[in-house]
């Protein structure tokens, strides 16, 4: 699919991957500060660097004057990139003061962007406070006496909930309130966790727990709980497994081929359409399920991970565990 990009995020994206004088596209050799966000090995990876005018005596009105980022994400990893530097050299920020640039400022300096790659400019400012931290370190600040939000727990490796995007309880919980994230798609699209594999959605300790217990479990945590629930009258006691047990032993072909049919619709296709790509169920024989990928997958080499990772562990957990899933 084809996303609807501002004139001003095609034309900053153009300008970058040309080298036009004046984008940011590039990494400061020996920089001041050093960042990184993201996952190379699952498409979205940032690194940003910056460079500073020291300041003889006060390390803390240390200025920012260049910027740089190298990125492995798409049209709007760049072009958000190319925005929060831009933000930065034209603001003369300090590196303390650069960390009031949040996404929404680069959302808004892009014209907007499609709510599906709001992650990009959440993966540009994360990597900015991993750079600041990195030269607060390098110039001797002490970063617990600025009054910034982000507690030494989150700097240290912690548990790791989305494995697929090496991103930590602390971390997510803290981007639940600060973005007033609601739904487990709501967290995918804002910071792309459980965006892969999927499996951290509704393991114990995973982003439906996280959700349950930033929100509480009354009000929008209650209504939240409600995609835990199978929906069938008189079996609101029993334990999932044992209610998804007698749900699938009892399917007729025409219903197995209904649920996965709903299962590819609400979890898998809106993930792959998110990042250009897409598929369609060519037959179903048994448990085995005939795919077709299209888009941006068709002939990806990760092709094969998808199938195995996105699509086949999502009708096993949703479906029936005993599906196959066999790319044509």
């Amino acid at each position: 699919m084809a996303w609807e990009y501002s004139e001003k995020t095609k034309q900053l994206f153009m300008d970058a991957v040309h080298g036009k004088p004046g984008t940011h596209m590039g990494e400061i050799e020996d920089p001041d500060g050093l960042g990184e966000h993201g996952s190379i090995s699952c498409g979205d990876a940032l690194r940003f660097t910056f460079r500073v005018k020291r300041h003889p005596e006060d390390p803390t009105k240390d200025v920012i004057t260049t910027a740089r980022y190298l990125t492995f994400g798409c049209t709007s990893a760049i072009a958000a990139s190319e925005a929060l530097c831009a933000l930065i050299e034209q603001g003369h920020h300090t590196p303390i003061g650069a960390l009031e640039i949040r996404n929404e400022d680069i959302v808004d300096y892009l014209d907007g962007l499609p709510e599906q790659k709001i992650h990009c400019s959440v993966m540009g400012a994360e990597a900015l406070e991993a750079a600041v931290f990195n030269w607060a370190k390098r110039r001797g600040v002490d970063v617990s006496l600025l009054g910034l939000d982000v507690s030494a727990e989150e700097q240290e490796e912690g548990r790791l909930v989305c494995k697929c995007f090496s991103l930590s309880e602390t971390y997510i919980k803290r981007k639940i309130k600060e973005l007033d994230l609601r739904s487990i798609p709501d967290i995918t699209n804002a910071i792309k966790a459980g965006g892969a594999c999927m499996s951290c959605h509704h393991t114990p300790g995973g982003l439906q727990d996280l959700l349950d217990e930033v929100r509480g479990r009354d009000g929008n945590g209650a209504e939240l709980k409600i995609l835990h629930q199978v929906d069938v009258p008189g079996t609101e006691s029993q334990p999932r497994s044992q209610t998804d047990t007698q749900q699938r032993s009892a399917l007729s072909p025409y219903q197995f081929g209904k649920q996965v049919e709903r299962a590819i619709e609400e979890n898998v296709r809106p993930m792959l359409q998110r990042d250009g790509g897409d598929m369609e169920i060519v037959d179903i024989k048994d448990t085995l399920i005939y795919c077709r990928l299209g888009g941006s997958c068709e002939g990806c080499a990760g092709a094969g991970k998808t199938l195995k990772m996105l699509v086949e562990r999502t009708l096993k957990d949703r479906v029936d565990e005993r599906i196959r899933v066999i790319q044509i």
